[in-house]
């Protein structure tokens, strides 16, 4: 994924922060304690909205739809994959409907891309981080 956003001017700091929170999306998939709420379907909704967070993050950096797409398919994988190597854990298990709940999030996210939403970091950056007078 080489085409960014040329908007954005603190473009390595978002990127360390979209890699920090895949960092932290596979760290509480392979937690053997990860956070627990008693809400029913919670592991769903947080699932869904970790997804939609990451492709999300990813879709406000890359603003070309052939990257765009790559993104989508590599969380799509990554969810799928982490569900596999929960299975070899042993403290954790597969689970296709997490599956589902991480692709509807990656999905759900990407139907926002004719929006302003891939724009949010462009707006914050204008707004709040435009140091000049």
């Amino acid at each position: 994924m080489s085409e960014k956003n040329p908007d954005l001017k603190y473009r390595r700091f978002w990127l360390f922060v979209g890699y920090a929170l895949v960092a932290y999306v596979i760290y509480s998939s392979l937690t053997p304690s990860p956070i627990h709420v008693d809400v029913n379907f919670f592991d769903k909704y947080a699932h869904t909205f970790g997804y939609f967070v990451l492709m999300g993050w990813f879709m406000q950096l890359y603003h070309v739809r052939k990257n765009i797409l790559q993104c989508g398919f590599l969380l799509v994988l990554m969810g799928v994959s982490l569900e596999f190597i929960q299975s070899l854990t042993g403290y954790r298990f597969f689970d296709i409907y997490d599956m589902m709940a991480n692709t509807a999030g990656v999905l759900l996210a990407w139907s926002l891309i004719k929006t302003p939403f891939p724009k949010v970091l462009y707006y914050l950056e204008t707004k709040f981080l435009s140091f000049q007078k």
